[in-house]
């Protein structure tokens, strides 16, 4: 199974990532070894999320912090489109439903 990142995604990971280090390189740390995790899991199952409104792209929490993971996946590969604050907007989230 391969790993890809669309350029959002990564982006936005990043993005993640550098915000929380600035706060707490620790927390930064966490959290990126929850995100590494969950996208371990994926790899092993990627039908593992749920379904949002949009197509095939699914979303999983990376509890036991407040990020989803947005991605697309088939019988050979995942592909993350998004890493976001379960905080932002929800009609700004990939696969919602337009308001």
């Amino acid at each position: 199974m391969k790993l890809r990142y669309t350029l959002r995604g990564a982006a936005e990971l990043d993005e993640v990532l550098a915000d929380l280090a600035q706060k707490s390189p620790q927390g930064a740390r966490n959290v990126q070894i929850r995100i590494r995790e969950i996208i371990n899991l994926l790899l092993r199952h990627p039908y593992a999320g749920q379904l949002t409104g949009k197509g095939r792209l699914r979303r999983l929490g990376a509890y036991p912090y407040p990020y989803l993971i947005f991605y697309r996946a088939t019988d050979d590969e995942v592909v993350i489109h998004a890493v976001r604050h379960t905080a932002r907007n929800p009609s700004s989230m990939p696969g919602s439903a337009p308001p």
